[in-house]
């Protein structure tokens, strides 16, 4: 009874862990700017745009002109984030073929907890490559915000509602790949018990 709904809540974490991940990769709300001067606008840098945020509700976007001329944080991040998207999507469909309660392949039950196994394996990585960016950009973020070296008169950067997003992925990510190898455990040990009953009783009858 435990174990399909273990795998349920598996697939139910990654796949909102995933979504999220996803949702990470395109929010523009990875730094917040707020200007002393003007406090009206509010702005914001992602992966791929910056955007000012004007207090009537108007929300202007610009695309960077070019991938090398980010900083590296960025550019590693844009590349970790799509690994990770990709590694989720792959461990979903693997791990969805695994599952018990879905018929196809009843018979080839080692078939179905390898491919759980890689699913869980997937979500690991996808939620690790989702941390990583997001903690990367915090961290130059806080260390950028407490540089002595800039005038304190210069707007600092602060840490935008992405990140949060991402931290929040990578947890589902990860926790999902967990439950799901956590049922192959839990089968494994069962089944090993089960032989473990047969072979005494079959002695027990020699014996007899």
């Amino acid at each position: 009874v435990y174990q399909p709904l273990m795998q349920l809540s598996g697939i139910l974490f990654s796949l909102l862990g995933w979504v999220l991940s996803c949702l990470t990769t395109y929010l523009p709300q990875w730094k917040n700017l707020n200007l002393e001067l003007n406090e009206l606008e509010i702005w914001t840098m992602g992966l791929w745009q910056a955007c000012v945020v004007q207090e009537e509700g108007g929300m202007q976007c610009k695309d960077f002109d070019s991938f090398l001329a980010l900083p590296p944080e960025l550019r590693i991040s844009r590349i970790l984030m799509f690994f990770s998207n990709g590694s989720g999507l792959l461990g979903l469909l693997l791990s969805g073929f695994g599952l018990d309660c879905l018929k196809i392949g009843e018979r080839q039950q080692e078939l179905k907890k390898r491919l759980l196994l890689l699913g869980g394996m997937l979500f690991w990585i996808s939620g690790i490559t989702a941390i990583v960016p997001v903690s990367w950009v915090a961290h130059s973020t806080v260390q950028e915000f407490w540089d002595e070296n800039i005038p304190d008169i210069v707007p600092r950067w602060d840490f935008g509602e992405a990140l949060f997003v991402g931290w929040l992925a990578g947890f589902c990510l990860i926790l999902g790949g967990s439950l799901l190898n956590c049922t192959i455990c839990s089968t494994e040990v069962h089944l090993s018990s089960v032989h473990y009953a047969v072979a005494e009783q079959q002695d027990q009858c020699q014996h007899l």
